[in-house]
């Protein structure tokens, strides 16, 4: 546990760990109206889910009814990489925006519960002075 403290206490001095902490990130921004390019990016997301690892084993049992092997053997990789493909270009029109705000709300959270009442002396304030706490 000592270890996990100590790499703890190192990220949570970087500006970008502090700037979360500070800042109190949180989630409000992902409550606005979502753009048409998020809802097509999350679509694809949620139809790489679909077309991903149910195609594979689909495959599978198409190969093992018709005994053919290389249905599986060469369609199982190539309809896998389709559905990462797809998974990639939904999380970059959907994601950019929300990663970001998920990461540091994430990173908040993670350190302030790794840190807990070590968390004020660090960053240099009190739980008094600290925005929203």
């Amino acid at each position: 546990m000592r270890i996990l403290r100590k790499t703890a206490l190192y990220f949570a001095r970087k500006e970008y760990c502090r700037s979360a902490i500070l800042e109190r990130a949180d989630l409000s921004a992902i409550k606005e109206k979502p753009t048409p390019r998020i809802l097509v990016g999350l679509g694809m997301i949620a139809f790489s889910y679909v077309i991903g690892l149910p195609a594979v084993v689909a495959m599978g049992i198409i190969a093992v009814w018709i005994r053919e092997p290389l249905v599986l053997v060469i369609g199982g990789p190539l309809i896998y990489a389709v559905s990462t493909i797809v998974f990639i270009i939904g999380i970059e029109m959907a994601g950019k925006k929300y990663f970001r705000v998920f990461s540091r709300w994430l990173t908040r959270v993670v350190l302030e519960k790794i840190l807990g009442k070590d968390l004020p002396s660090l960053t240099g304030t009190d739980s008094d002075n600290c925005p929203g706490g």
